[in-house]
């Protein structure tokens, strides 16, 4: 879409524990400043799944948005690790792994997050210095 296609975008599930450890460690590691996060219960990310035709109640769904491009599940993380460079961007070449591969154990830990991880009552909220990348 193309409302979408200069920014790369990293939807996840903002009351899950994993996912806002994910967010944090792709913040930390963002050195070229091209990410931006949005929840997938936010207007914003609710507002993204309906425009590419997905389902605004399955937060198990990582979602990145790669200048307008949708990509979900592993081939999302494998995408947003890509953006990342340096060493992380070597994990890209999981790519030749079959998707029904990735995408087993990708749902396994979706499936068996909140278990393992927990959850919080609420969505992040960002700090003021990262209020810039949150949409």
């Amino acid at each position: 879409m193309e409302k979408y296609a200069n920014k790369n975008i990293v939807l996840f599930d903002g009351v899950c524990n994993l996912c806002n450890g994910a967010v944090n460690f792709l913040i930390d590691h963002d050195k070229n400043n091209v990410l931006y996060f949005a929840s997938l219960q936010s207007d914003f990310g609710q507002e993204v799944l309906k425009d590419y035709g997905m389902k605004t109640n399955d937060f198990d769904t990582f979602v990145f948005l790669k200048n307008g491009k949708p990509f979900t599940r592993s081939q999302a993380a494998l995408e947003v690790l890509h953006q990342l460079g340096g060493g992380w961007s070597s994990l890209y070449l999981f790519r030749f792994v079959p998707s029904f591969v990735r995408d087993s154990i990708y749902k396994l830990v979706a499936k068996n997050r909140y278990r393992l991880f927990g959850q919080r009552e609420a969505c992040r909220m960002p700090t003021p210095e990262l209020k810039a990348k949150f949409l």
